[in-house]
């Protein structure tokens, strides 16, 4: 396909979902212009530096690794020539009160795993990983798709899906169905935090999120995956995409229900043929639209919807190296209390679950020598619920760094952190224009999902698309990637 230079693209946000759909719009030779409010690309998906430490803003590691080959692809550019990935084994430690699980791609190997920590119940782990694969390769295509007219909900790969979407039943309950321990069943369920859903309230289709893990792997970036979004905007800029930094946009600019271009905060106005909306969706909706002018997501209707949790983050630079894994998930004790208050919005509790990153066990250019980069991420209520961050912030990350200390064998950690960044669902909110701080965005509920998601042809205004989390296909950075795709590809037939 290619494009026609005269016509004009503004993409407003600078995320991976914005940079994937600039750089294959800028190859395809449409005239593209990214506006971003941050000093630098990357979005959630960016980096944080204190000093000689550096950190990913969001996620840490990458998952479905074809989607991202594939977008390159797409923009001419071999993923792996310009990005040093490292294949993770085994790919992340699970830990419970009393056992720890360590997940592999090896299948036997996962198998004897199993056998090692839950005796005899190694043999589901087959039955798992043949009926999830069926289920990824009927649904997997209904993903890669736009939803944008009615009719979509008829085509071929969503109707032969149908069988596979386990409707009625929630992620645990059908993953213990496989495996019926309740520490077992919690190692292929917690991806639902992926999502920032409850194991209990997720779709049980997203079981194919622990399938895509065990058949695919999963990736770190040298130099974190931050390095992604840098590489996407050399690309990008590369053919030809103007990338501002440090220029946010005000509102849209409208022509009846059209799309026609940006106005800036120092009041400048760009046109543009077409629109491609990358800030946080609900965010975007509540501040760069004209008021008055939505109909299905206007505050009101917003105000209505369901929202992912938040997470409360630590960004720990530490003059010791800890003898953690790369990834490693400490359990709550009581997990399924611990989740009922994160994502039924009601409290902070003090029996919680957390996410340590210890990434220069694998990667030594995120710190000094000897020294290291550590991240924590607590799921957390998301700020519909009635927790007074300002208040709140100082004593719970005392509690996160207690936890870590009496869980994560880290006896000694207080004393060795030599930079601190905290960031609350507050923050996510107030400096990252997150909505609710529900960093995960719009909840994946089945009332929330294809046609019935915010829309990649965006439904309530023309000439406006959209990418990110807060669209179809969801979030998490394949199906972001993914996104990018579907709008440059909606532009290029237009």
């Amino acid at each position: 396909m290619s494009g026609r230079k005269s016509k004009r693209v503004v993409i407003v946000g600078a995320g991976p979902g914005g940079l994937t759909a600039a750089m294959i719009l800028g190859r395809r030779g449409y005239e593209v212009e990214v506006f971003e409010k941050q000093p630098q690309v990357g979005g959630r998906n960016a980096r944080v530096a204190l000093g000689d430490f550096h950190f990913d803003l969001g996620p840490t590691f990458l998952m479905l690794k074809p989607v991202l080959d594939q977008v390159f692809q797409e923009a001419g550019v071999d993923g792996d020539q310009v990005l040093a990935y490292k294949r993770l084994e085994p790919m992340y430690r699970l830990q419970f009160a009393d056992r720890r699980v360590e997940p592999t791609t090896d299948h036997e190997g996962m198998k004897r795993e199993i056998g090692r920590v839950f005796p005899g119940r190694e043999a589901t782990f087959d039955a798992f990983m043949e009926r999830e694969g069926a289920r990824f390769a009927k649904l997997y295509p209904c993903l890669q798709r736009p939803y944008h007219h009615f009719s979509s909900l008829f085509s071929a790969p969503l109707l032969k899906s149908i069988p596979h979407l386990a409707l009625g039943k929630s992620l645990y309950e059908l993953l213990s169905g496989y495996f019926g321990d309740p520490e077992l069943s919690l190692s292929f369920t917690f991806q639902a935090k992926y999502l920032g859903m409850s194991p209990w309230e997720c779709p049980g289709l997203f079981a194919i999120i622990a399938y895509i893990e065990h058949h695919f792997g999963i990736y770190h970036v040298q130099g974190g995956l931050s390095r992604i979004s840098v590489k996407m905007a050399e690309t990008a800029a590369a053919h030809g995409v103007k990338i501002h930094l440090g220029q946010p946009v005000k509102k849209l600019l409208l022509d009846g229900r059209r799309a026609v271009g940006v106005e800036l905060e120092d009041g400048r106005k760009v046109t543009a043929d077409e629109v491609v909306i990358n800030a946080d969706f609900a965010h975007a909706m509540s501040h760069l639209v004209p008021d008055g002018t939505l109909r299905k997501y206007s505050p009101e209707q917003l105000r209505r919807k369901r929202f992912s949790c938040s997470t409360f983050m630590l960004y720990l630079g530490l003059d010791k190296v800890y003898d953690l894994p790369h990834h490693t998930i400490f359990f709550a004790r009581d997990y399924r209390q611990n989740v009922a208050d994160v994502f039924g919005g009601r409290m902070l509790s003090d029996d919680f679950s957390f996410y340590v990153h210890n990434p220069s066990v694998t990667d030594p250019t995120l710190a000094p020598p000897g020294q290291s980069a550590v991240y924590v991420l607590v799921p957390a209520p998301n700020l519909r619920a009635e927790v007074d961050w300002p208040q709140e912030t100082e004593r719970f990350q005392e509690a996160v760094l207690d936890a870590m200390e009496a869980r994560a064998g880290m006896a000694d950690l207080r004393r060795h952190i030599v930079a601190k960044k905290v960031v609350s669902p507050r923050n996510w909110e107030d400096d990252y224009s997150v909505y609710a701080g529900a960093t995960f965005n719009l909840a994946h509920n089945f009332g929330q999902m294809l046609y019935l998601r915010p829309r990649n042809k965006f439904e309530e205004l023309d000439h406006c698309y959209l990418v990110g989390g807060g669209t179809h296909p969801g979030s998490g950075l394949p199906t972001i990637y993914q996104s990018g795709l579907i709008a440059a590809n909606l532009i290029s037939e237009a």
